[in-house]
């Protein structure tokens, strides 16, 4: 089959050749016709952040496509030309996955490929962060940073949903004004200044619940600052470092402050299944009714991969970059 490959020597993208992927007695073989760019691409092409041991080493961590063939053991019903989309370990950016039918969910009638592949990554995390790990309930407050990335115009969608206040951060004009047309109560420009006092004044000195952080080390100090009594903070990214000096453990326990690293690529299939099961349960109602929408940026051919990762190194999207696979 065709896949979009790395070049080991010059770490660059090319279209070549790749062994099919075999089906497990309980999968389902899926014909991709979309998949969509992530920051761990990115790593992963550089060779910074492997695969899970055992699973594709081709970059993609979703897709959508149409059922090709269902195992034995198959959960769901699924049958050939069914539209499934769904979270992967690696290898969307192939014609072909196998996948668990228990983590593949049936695309709505009124989307689009492209579309569908949008949601997996991004929305899972943001439900896994929010909700599992966060433990946000309406009537809370939220801290969503780069609010206008995959992630974040998720988060902030899927918080509005579940009734919890949110306040978001975003570089630029256009992306601050795509987060408040999500439902974000402010957007603070992060590039101004300290985003801390602005939280602080947002919600009457108290400070958020909960702070989403793919930054790392730069923000520390303001999220920490930024955080009521109680408040949780999420770290999915250490995109501006991931080391930080002097820190005063003190003040964590003063106020009881959690701190909670994340990865959902490296959760195991059993939680996935159970993940996406709940997340379908909360949000599918949302986006098929429309109250909730995958925000594209562009879609690009498969051809021009190398070209759509240059396009988010240099952090130009508003929502998800989307690839078409195959003719």
């Amino acid at each position: 089959m065709k896949a979009v490959l790395v070049d080991e020597k010059t770490k660059s993208l090319f279209l070549g050749e790749a062994d099919e992927p075999k089906l497990p007695e309980d999968g389902l073989r899926v014909r991709v016709r979309a998949t969509a760019l992530n920051r761990a691409d990115l790593l992963q092409r550089r060779g910074l952040y492997p695969p899970p041991p055992g699973e594709s080493s081709i970059l993609g961590l979703e897709m959508a496509g149409e059922v090709e063939e269902a195992g034995p053991a198959a959960s769901g019903g699924w049958k050939p030309g069914d539209r499934v989309f769904a979270l992967l370990p690696g290898g969307g950016y192939a014609e072909r996955v196998c996948i668990p039918a228990g983590m593949a969910m049936r695309v709505p009638d009124s989307w689009t490929f492209e579309e569908a592949a949008a949601v997996p990554e991004a929305f899972l995390t943001a439900y896994l962060n929010l909700f599992e790990l966060g433990g946000l309930k309406a009537g809370r407050t939220a801290l969503i940073h780069a609010g206008a990335s995959g992630v974040g115009t998720a988060a902030i969608q899927l918080a509005r949903e579940a009734g919890v206040k949110t306040i978001g951060t975003a570089g630029s004009e256009a992306k601050r004004a795509l987060c408040a047309q999500l439902g974000a109560a402010r957007v603070i420009d992060y590039r101004a200044g300290d985003f801390s006092a602005e939280v602080l004044e947002e919600t009457d000195g108290k400070g958020v619940d909960f702070i989403l952080d793919s930054v790392g080390a730069p923000y520390w100090r303001q999220n920490l600052a930024s955080l009521a009594m109680d408040g949780r903070l999420i770290i999915l990214g250490t995109m501006g470092g991931s080391r930080v000096e002097d820190v005063d453990l003190g003040d964590l326990l003063r106020r009881r402050i959690q701190v909670i690293g994340t990865a959902l690529r490296s959760q195991p299939k059993e939680e996935k299944i159970r993940l996406t099961e709940r997340f379908a349960a909360f949000a599918m109602p949302g986006l098929q009714a429309g109250r909730i929408r995958p925000v594209i940026d562009s879609v690009w051919d498969w051809e021009k991969a190398a070209e759509a990762h240059a396009y988010m190194e240099q952090n130009l999207n508003a929502g998800k970059i989307v690839l078409r696979v195959g003719g």
